[in-house]
């Protein structure tokens, strides 16, 4: 729910939740819970999202028109990143920083569910 003060903004996890199947032709659904969207001014985004186990974010790109800087910063669970080809164990306070242009996803190999809370924008020119 968003607040009526113009001073602040106030969400909780339940307030925009969506399930997206098959991101980036990754396996299974993410559970996708954004928050802000369309109120901040800095072009940066936040979701927070929840991996059961398997269930994998494909490997991809961003670049042209999509060339999204992205941080990963993971809450609880663990798993494997793929950057670049390169396997990276990943696990609750871990964060990873992925610039435009660089290949890679990640997938939930523990037995609980995977957090993460994603912040994403596009690089200043």
């Amino acid at each position: 729910m968003t607040s009526p003060s113009p001073k602040y903004w106030k969400q909780s996890d339940s307030t925009d939740v969506r399930d997206w199947h098959a991101i980036h032709e990754g396996d299974g659904t993410i559970r996708v819970r954004s928050f802000f969207d369309g109120l901040g001014t800095t072009g940066v985004r936040m979701h927070l999202w929840e991996l059961a186990p398997g269930v994998s974010e494909g490997d991809h790109i961003h670049a042209g028109d999509d060339n999204y800087e992205e941080t990963y910063y993971f809450l609880n669970g663990r798993g494997v990143m793929t950057i670049e080809g390169e396997e990276v164990e990943i696990q609750a306070g871990d964060a990873v920083l992925v610039p435009p242009g660089v290949d890679h996803g990640f997938r939930n190999t523990g037995d609980e569910p995977l957090r993460v809370v994603l912040l994403f924008g596009k690089p200043r020119s």
